[in-house]
């Protein structure tokens, strides 16, 4: 790999990092607010980022669209070639993430109807 690519694989494995911990920060309130029964406009705006992520990932055939663009600077098959995160966590990542995700709305669901 060139120097230049690497610079910009660099470049787009921060950004790929900091856009998870903007959706960790995003999520694990969602979780928070369900949890506590604070179903506030922050918890239903949390609800638009994750539905409009979702649909990036449908148009997106399951890939995120920093990894299809760091694609272009690596032919590494690893999974965290892409970001800033253990392999297996970048491996397990849709898995671990979704698993939450349906926690939150069935106590969501729970805190609405109770």
């Amino acid at each position: 790999m060139s120097m230049k690519n690497e610079s910009k694989l660099n470049l787009i494995k921060s950004t790929h990092t900091l856009i998870w911990l903007f959706f960790n920060f995003v999520i694990f309130y969602m979780l928070y607010a369900a949890v506590v029964n604070k179903l506030d406009v922050w918890l239903w705006i949390g609800y638009g980022i994750i539905f409009l992520e979702a649909i990036t990932l449908l148009i997106f055939k399951s890939f995120c669209p920093v990894t299809v663009l760091a694609r272009n600077y690596s032919n590494s098959t690893k999974d965290n070639f892409d970001i800033y995160l253990p392999e297996w966590l970048a491996k397990h990542n849709k898995l671990i993430y979704t698993s939450i995700l349906i926690v939150v709305m069935v106590i969501t669901f729970y805190q609405l109807v109770k």
